[in-house]
């Protein structure tokens, strides 16, 4: 749950940090809203037209064409689908990455817009129906903008802009690679920025706010399937057989005290869930086999790796204890998103500026990933959340992120560009 806290130190230094010149933020300012049109024209586009993860080539072509209109030279290609483009301020100084994800999910949409996606693909065999309900459309849109403003005042910046569109955050396909982990892998940070910002859209705030938190902020992600062994004997007669159903319950129970009681809950929370359990067929048969699949979250890396330690042996180890075998195999999946902690003290009062202290929202802790997190790991990052829920509405009850009813207030996209640009002009000063 999200809970908002103004914090009158913020606005003090909001109200009194000196401006980055007047004239450059003026500049700025017209620049912004030169694209405060184009910005809701681009989002209806990429909405319209939405393509999954490391399939997102007509969107990276929007893009990459965008880019080069603005005179920027274009990589693209990058972990399959990627553009970055960077851009050479006026002035030596650092240089920093903004990043927007680019891909789609496998939803189909419900909400009736003239824009609305009607498109279609192919997702682990099925055919489904493909929306933007993440609002990845936004990020793009507001990213090609901020780039647009960027360009036309570079030779007042003191410092370079890596632009970075990312495919596949929801997750490479099956059997591939992607996202920020494989951009990495391929070189982006070969010289290596000195911060990197990023924003995501969410329908648990209103319009005009910005929620974030420093230090660690979404959970790391890792997914495990538990195949447990047993032996197949009709069911009226247990004792012939090794009953794996009963063992895999055992599990389940048993890894519910990693969280609760062998782990510090007071350094940080953690959650083990289990999402399925398949195994049998008939009332009177017991089978061999049992699969369970779950998931791990943690706020932080040491605790992560110990858990996963902690839940391949609670396994192992009730299972032999009950004549079984269990075999754990766990996919590693994003880090925890961590907050640079004095990057996030220096740039908060420009984001007070931009929205008003009143809307800057510290957030709990968030149980869900993105793999913004590998970025963040390598340096300094702030990842901040931008309200996309219409001021009338109530955000607790607003669709949420990945609902085909997920609904994208655009009036909340200027916003996304105005602070984007802020925060690279303030870090540049």
């Amino acid at each position: 749950m999200l809970h908002k806290v103004i914090y009158a130190s913020v606005l003090f230094a909001a109200l009194t940090t000196p401006s980055y010149a007047n004239d450059i933020n003026s500049a700025l300012k017209q620049a912004n809203l030169s694209v405060s049109k184009k910005v809701i024209t681009w989002r209806r586009h990429l909405h319209q037209y939405p393509e999954l993860s490391n399939r997102e080539f007509k969107t990276a072509q929007y893009v990459a064409h965008h880019l080069q209109m603005l005179g920027l030279e274009v990589q693209t290609g990058i972990a399959h689908t990627g553009v970055v483009a960077r851009l050479k301020g006026g002035k030596e100084g650092p240089l920093i990455a903004l990043r927007a994800d680019m891909d789609a999910l496998p939803v189909t949409e419900q909400v009736d817009l003239p824009f609305a996606s009607t498109q279609t693909s192919t997702y682990r065999g099925n055919e489904v129906g493909v929306m933007h309900a993440c609002g990845h459309d936004t990020h793009v849109a507001i990213l090609m903008a901020v780039a647009e403003s960027l360009v036309k005042i570079k030779n007042d910046l003191a410092g370079d802009i890596l632009f970075v569109f990312q495919p596949a955050e929801e997750g490479a396909p099956e059997g591939e690679e992607g996202g920020a982990e494989l951009m990495l892998k391929e070189g982006l940070f070969k010289e290596k920025p000195d911060a990197v910002f990023g924003l995501h859209v969410t329908s648990s705030l209103n319009t005009g706010q910005i929620g974030f938190r420093a230090g660690p902020f979404m959970a790391s992600e890792d997914s495990f399937t538990i195949n447990v062994k047993g032996r197949q004997t009709h069911g009226s007669r247990p004792w012939n057989g090794v009953d794996p159903i009963v063992a895999s319950s055992q599990i389940v129970m048993a890894t519910q005290t990693i969280s609760s009681r062998q782990v510090d809950v007071t350094k940080a929370p953690s959650v083990i869930s289990y999402g399925a359990i398949n195994g049998g067929i008939r009332s009177n048969i017991i089978p061999d086999n049992v699969e369970l699949i779950g998931t791990i979250r943690t706020f932080d890396q040491t605790m992560r790796a110990d858990i996963k330690t902690r839940l391949t042996k609670t396994a192992e180890l009730v299972a032999e204890s009950a004549g079984a075998q269990a075999d754990v195999h766990i996919d590693h999946g994003y880090p925890v998103t961590i907050n640079n902690v004095e990057l996030t003290e220096k740039m908060t009062p420009t984001l007070a500026n931009v929205a008003g202290a009143e809307n800057i929202i510290t957030t709990d802790l968030i149980t869900g990933a993105e793999d913004f997190s590998y970025y963040a790991l390598e340096v300094p990052g702030l990842f901040y959340f931008l309200g996309v829920t219409p001021r009338d509405q109530n955000p607790k009850t607003a669709p949420s992120n990945h609902s085909p009813q997920f609904f994208v207030d655009e009036a909340a996209l200027q916003l996304g560009v105005e602070s984007m640009t802020q925060l690279v002009i303030d870090y540049l000063k």
